[in-house]
């Protein structure tokens, strides 16, 4: 279930940020809802960081969690 979960979360970034994509290609081909190029690149550039960040961002933390990633030797908390 848990899997599941997990896979829910990441399938809705992943179609937002894949929906930003398209709308960057289609600025170049000059198609789209919205008149406006500039606009439309924008918001799809966005749309784009957005979701690979939160996808970039849940797989980190899934890591750190499991101990997957070492801690950083210049980090103060890790001389502890």
């Amino acid at each position: 279930m848990a899997r599941l979960l997990a896979f829910l979360v990441l399938l809705i970034p992943g179609i937002i940020a894949g929906y930003g994509i398209k709308l960057m290609r289609d600025t170049f081909y000059g198609i789209g809802p919205i008149d406006i190029s500039w606009l439309q690149f924008l918001i799809g550039f966005i749309l784009m960081v957005v979701g690979v960040g939160f996808i970039a961002g849940f797989v980190l933390y899934r890591d750190r969690k499991k101990g997957k990633i070492p801690m950083k030797k210049d980090n103060p908390k890790s001389l502890k």
